[in-house]
């Protein structure tokens, strides 16, 4: 039975007349993955470079998630191939790949989401849940319609190459990270840190005139209000074990907080 996939990140963001807003989903847990895919935000991240998630975990993730509305993105651990090859393969469409700082490596992520001649990635579509075994007609030869790339540029060297980086054919989006760029120009823990947030708006605009959407990560409301004025086409504005610890703790602060014999026994 012939079956459709879903449209990628790139063509939903193209769809869009606003913004898009996500959220990461570090934990692992394909419950909480489903909780945050009902939520009404347009997009999450499945993180795979800061997180225990692993190929079994992203799979049950993506399951999990697939009868919601929502545009699931799996982050690569790094930029490379044969893990872009097995995550593709379990039937993420829509791939970040962290830490690129120039076209040639952009270059070389594109090459791994495309199969021979245009790129390098392993032809097993008859075994993979990207071609839903076989059952997507034409995969092999329109895959590159279904699977969008989003490379993330978060160093200070990146942010010099970045109108190359967002050049190159195949890159559909570029993410900007300011922990990490943060950390690249010397203010480590700094992101909201003017220096900072310039260089994102540099990368803005480079991206920009290139044609390509741009997003960034920020979990700060103010942080993330400015960059939506300053034109981001998408933003990460949480994540799910960040907003379970500050929940957490807030009801630590509110019920513990005074050792006045007042808690509750049981």
């Amino acid at each position: 039975m012939p079956l459709r996939l879903d449209p990628s990140f790139r063509e939903q963001l193209a769809a869009s007349d606003r913004a898009f807003v996500g959220m990461w989903v570090c934990s692992g847990s394909p419950l909480l993955a489903e909780v945050a895919a009902g939520s009404g935000l347009d997009w999450l991240l499945i993180d795979m470079e800061h997180s225990a998630n692993t190929l079994d975990s992203v799979l049950v993730q993506l399951q999990a998630v697939a009868a919601y509305p929502i545009a699931p993105l799996v982050r690569m651990p790094s930029n490379d191939t044969v893990a872009i090859k097995q995550v593709l393969d379990l039937g993420a469409q829509n791939l970040i790949v962290p830490m690129v700082s120039s076209a040639d490596e952009a270059r070389a992520a594109v090459s791994a989401t495309r199969y021979p001649p245009e790129g390098v990635r392993g032809v097993g579509s008859a075994l993979a849940r990207s071609a839903r075994w076989n059952r997507v007609d034409r995969y092999l030869q329109e895959s590159a319609q279904h699977v969008s790339l989003t490379v993330q540029i978060e160093t200070a060297a990146g942010v010099e190459a970045a109108a190359d980086i967002a050049a190159v054919d195949g890159v559909d989006a570029v993410f900007v990270g300011p922990s990490d760029l943060s950390a690249s120009m010397g203010l480590l823990g700094q992101q909201t840190h003017p220096d900072v947030t310039a260089a994102v708006e540099r990368v803005f605009a480079a991206v920009k005139a290139a044609g390509k959407a741009v997003g960034v990560n920020a979990f700060d409301p103010a942080a993330a209000d400015a960059y939506l004025a300053a034109g981001a086409d998408f933003v990460a504005v949480g994540a799910d074990v960040a907003l379970l610890a500050r929940a957490s703790e807030a009801l630590a602060a509110r019920f513990t907080s005074a050792d006045d014999g007042s808690r509750a026994s049981y």
